[in-house]
């Protein structure tokens, strides 16, 4: 059993850089891929970043590549994802996911835990 706690979120103004954190319970955190998913009011759930458990594998999507970076740390058992040069378009509830089984990054089904989620508004 793994218990994802998200934090982070914030209003904030385009352009400038945000960190969001999840904090992963259980001794086992390290065994488990990680995924970040948002979801924008009235749209659905949508792919943000995934990795492995080492920064060796990492995705991420189209919308967010060279901005946005996923990391961990599995002595703390977190997962960050630091967050540049947002844009409103950003503006989403954040949700971070862990997965123990194989498969892509990018399928919400194949993850076991979420989060609560952490709103991030971003205004222009």
């Amino acid at each position: 059993q793994v218990q994802l706690v998200e934090s982070g979120g914030d209003l904030v103004q385009a352009g400038v850089s945000l960190r969001l954190s999840c904090s992963a319970s259980g001794r086992t955190f390290r065994n488990y891929a990680m995924g970040w998913f948002r979801q924008a009011p009235g749209k659905e759930r949508e792919f943000v970043a995934g990795m492995g458990w080492s920064e060796d594998s990492t995705l991420y999507a189209s919308s967010v590549k060279g901005r946005f970076t996923i990391s961990r740390d599995n002595a703390k058992n977190t997962v960050y994802l630091q967050m540049n040069s947002l844009k409103p378009e950003d503006t989403a509830v954040y949700f971070c996911a862990a997965k123990s089984s194989g498969g892509a990054y990018y399928t919400p089904s194949l993850y076991d835990y979420w989060g609560q989620g952490t709103r991030v508004t971003v205004s222009s």
